[in-house]
Order: C-alpha cells, then sequence, then structure tokens
C-alpha cells in the first residue's frame, strides 16, 4: 500500500486547512511563491501531490516553484493577449471608413443618443474603400467592417434626410362645405 506523501511528512488536515489559509491572505503574485515554497517544503517539491492535498493547480505551482527557486517574481502582461483590432493594425483605415461614412449618416433626430444612422451598408463601405485605392488584400472582410461600424457607433437605419416628404394638404372646413 502507498502512503501518501502529505502522510508520510506528517501533515494533519488542521495543518493542511492553516496552509490554505494562510497562502489565500496572501496577494498575488508573490502568492505563488508561496505556493511553491510550500510544496517544496512540505511535499518534496511535487506539484502534482499538491493539487490532490491542497486544491492547486499544478502548473501555478510549478511556477511558483520556479519563482521561489530563482527569487524572480512573474508578471502576467494580460493585455497583449488579445489579437489587435483591424483598426488598430491599420488607423489609416478608420479615417477612411469614418470619411466615407460623415456625409451618409446622421445623428439621432432628438439627440438622446450617440449613434449615427447610416444608409450605407458595410459592403457598400468595402467598395468605397476599394475604390479610394485600397486593395482586397489590405482590406478586412465585410463582417469586420461592419464590425468596426458598430464600434464607431453608426448603425444601419434609413436616414430621415432621405426618406420623401409628404405633402398633406389641409382642407379648411369653408372648402369641404363648398365641394371643392
Amino acid at each position: 500500500m502507498r502512503i501518501s506523501t502529505a502522510v508520510r511528512n506528517g501533515l494533519s488536515q488542521e495543518t493542511v486547512d492553516l496552509i490554505s489559509r494562510l497562502i489565500d491572505s496572501i496577494p498575488w503574485p508573490t502568492k505563488r511563491s508561496a505556493m511553491g515554497d510550500v510544496v517544496m517544503s512540505l511535499l518534496d517539491g511535487k506539484p502534482r501531490v499538491a493539487e490532490d492535498v491542497f486544491g492547486w493547480g499544478r502548473a501555478t505551482v510549478e511556477l511558483g516553484m520556479n519563482e521561489f527557486k530563482s527569487k524572480i517574481l512573474c508578471t502576467n502582461d494580460l493585455s497583449n493577449r488579445r489579437k489587435p483590432r483591424a483598426e488598430e493594425k491599420n488607423p489609416k483605415l478608420l479615417t477612411d471608413i469614418i470619411e466615407i461614412m460623415t456625409p451618409h449618416s446622421q445623428a439621432d433626430s432628438h439627440l438622446r443618443t450617440t449613434l449615427s444612422y447610416t444608409d450605407l451598408t458595410a459592403k457598400a463601405v468595402y467598395n468605397f474603400l476599394l475604390q479610394k485605392g485600397w486593395s482586397e488584400e489590405e482590406l478586412p472582410t465585410k463582417r469586420t467592417i461592419s464590425n468596426i461600424l458598430n464600434r464607431q457607433n453608426y448603425r444601419l437605419r434609413t436616414v430621415d434626410k432621405v426618406k420623401v416628404q409628404k405633402k398633406r394638404l389641409r382642407q379648411t372646413r369653408s372648402s369641404r362645405m363648398s365641394g371643392i
């Protein structure tokens, strides 16, 4: 019968609970290094055992052990993990899209929102960009252009300036009575 590393090293449940509470009170990223210290000191440097005993992730514990050994804390730069947007890659694209959209859009008639309503579709904007001299390889897809328009608060609606104004003739009471 195999004896677990925790039992062999004399860790009781109370000790495990105490260590878990102490580690939880340490702020991140030094928490990882403290986890690595505990695992190296009490669990013979076995991250899988730490996963079973404390419920910590193996990868986190391994990184913490390396941080503890080297005395260098790793920092996580989560801001660079996302794919850059098309307008961030090519700012000229955004200026050209805004230049195309400006004459074809209008603000909300009551100015309740910052949305600009337009009658241009993403396909039409794509075609305008091709006419401006962009090549198909440089341009993002029509769906991406649609996303850019949405992020810039352009919404596809019928523009009020384009609607035909109906003239209503009001008949006066006297004109109705006279039959005119």
